[in-house]
């Protein structure tokens, strides 16, 4: 699916444009997935035998003088002011600026720079948006005004620290705000309107701080929806912190492998593949047909079609670790355990679905804010074979190294005699996940 550059409301309101017959043929892209999932599986069958990633324990620790400049006070406080004066602006461009999204850069700050941005941002630098998010500086600036301590305090200088979070709530926050961004922009009637993105960022804004107020500053870490996303993105980068707090590089694998089990990873990582599905089919003839068709009306039909493409998701990865566990017996976290594996396959999906977006999009986005009127029209940075190649790559290599994570887990789980026996469940699923991306992609 490609970019359609001339119809900015279109490309931002969902991201890519439709195109359903892109140059690559389906039988030789269907035979290379199938060939390279069978081949990666047998290989690790008959070679990985005992687990190699190391979580956090592992990397190489950079300079010492890198850690002290990224450490450093002055360094984080430059990316928080520079993270809260871009939210400024986007608030001024919203309440000050023309209501045509094609002449004004907040949407495409939101949607593009934003959403998009973050996924070569924190694959490159790891989870960037914990130092840049406005949210999270405003809750600072707030609590040391409102909830500063007394003289008598040890350290006046503090904010208090909230309520306890309750450990049953884990990721849930976050991936109930990720759903209602993916709303947001697949199925609200106009999402690229600055009236809608005003009311949408100022109750979420709102909310997370009302939230952040009650229970401190650790909300943001599994509460804010973008938050979360940039970190889950962040664990295949190659920059990483080990248990003993040194930046250090090493293989992506291993911060993968330490993704935290909490609750509502899954629910997370759910909802990035399925609205990112629903993305895929929104724009076939098939689907519009239906919602202008549907008695329940567009948006209730759109939202009922969203839903359903997150829950099947989540259905079939909950199914694979039913199976699993009655293959393998009973091991620790049999429902999150594997979660980690699906980050891969979502961000081959990402980068399938919103590379054209993002290269195109994103410099017109950045020239707008910076007042260029005579900016030249974006072209697609990829003729139409290389970019169904570049997204046909992306979601196959997502699915391998989701494989590979699988199995060294599987692994390190399971008994020798069952290790590769509990792994066709997560191979099935892995199958069901390419046929579909691979399907929306090529039909």
């Amino acid at each position: 699916m490609v970019l359609h550059p001339t119809d900015p409301l279109t490309a931002l309101a969902h991201g890519i444009g439709s195109q359903h017959d892109l140059p690559i043929s389906p039988f030789y892209a269907f035979a290379g997935a199938f060939t390279a999932l069978f081949v990666s599986f047998l290989a690790l069958g008959l070679l990985w035998s005992t687990s190699r990633f190391r979580g956090e324990r592992s990397g190489l620790a950079l300079p010492a003088v890198l850690q002290r400049v990224a450490d450093a006070p002055a360094t984080r406080t430059t990316l928080r002011g520079l993270g809260l004066a871009a939210a400024l602006a986007v608030l001024l461009h919203l309440l000050l600026g023309p209501d045509d999204p094609a002449d004004n850069p907040a949407p495409g700050a939101v949607y593009v720079l934003l959403w998009v941005g973050l996924v070569p941002a924190s694959l490159l630098l790891g989870p960037v948006w914990r130092l840049l998010n406005p949210l999270r500086t405003l809750h600072r600036l707030l609590s040391r005004v409102l909830r500063r301590p007394g003289p008598g305090h040890p350290d006046p200088g503090r904010p208090l620290p909230g309520r306890p979070l309750p450990a049953r709530m884990g990721q849930w926050p976050a991936a109930v705000g990720l759903f209602g961004f993916t709303w947001l922009e697949l199925v609200a009637p106009d999402p690229a309107s600055t009236t809608t993105l005003l009311i949408a960022l100022a109750t979420y804004a709102t909310a997370q701080l009302l939230l952040a107020a009650r229970y401190g500053e650790q909300w943001f870490d599994g509460g804010d929806a973008f938050e979360a996303y940039s970190t889950l993105l962040a664990r295949l980068s190659p920059l990483g912190r080990r248990s003993d707090g040194r930046l250090v590089l090493r293989n992506p694998f291993h911060g993968l492998d330490a993704t935290p089990e909490r609750p509502g990873l899954v629910a997370t990582v759910c909802v990035l593949l399925g609205s990112t599905a629903y993305d895929g089919f929104s724009d076939s003839p098939s689907w519009i047909n239906a919602l202008q068709t549907s008695p329940l009306g567009r948006i209730p039909a759109a939202t009922l079609g969203l839903l359903a493409s997150i829950a099947l998701v989540a259905t079939l990865y909950c199914l694979c670790a039913a199976a699993t566990r009655l293959v393998s017996g009973p091991h620790p976290g049999p429902l999150t355990a594997f979660a980690h594996s699906l980050v891969p396959i979502a961000l081959g999906y990402l980068i399938a679905h919103y590379f054209s977006l993002l290269v195109v999009e994103g410099p017109r986005t950045v020239s707008m804010a910076l007042g260029a009127d005579n900016a030249p029209e974006p072209a697609p940075p990829l003729g139409p074979g290389a970019l169904a190649a570049l997204q046909v790559i992306a979601v196959v290599t997502g699915h391998v190294l989701g494989v590979v994570a699988a199995h060294d887990r599987s692994v390190r789980l399971f008994p020798p005699a069952k290790a590769v026996a509990g792994q066709l469940p997560l191979l099935a699923l892995m199958i069901t996940y390419t046929v579909g991306g691979l399907s929306l992609l090529l039909n």
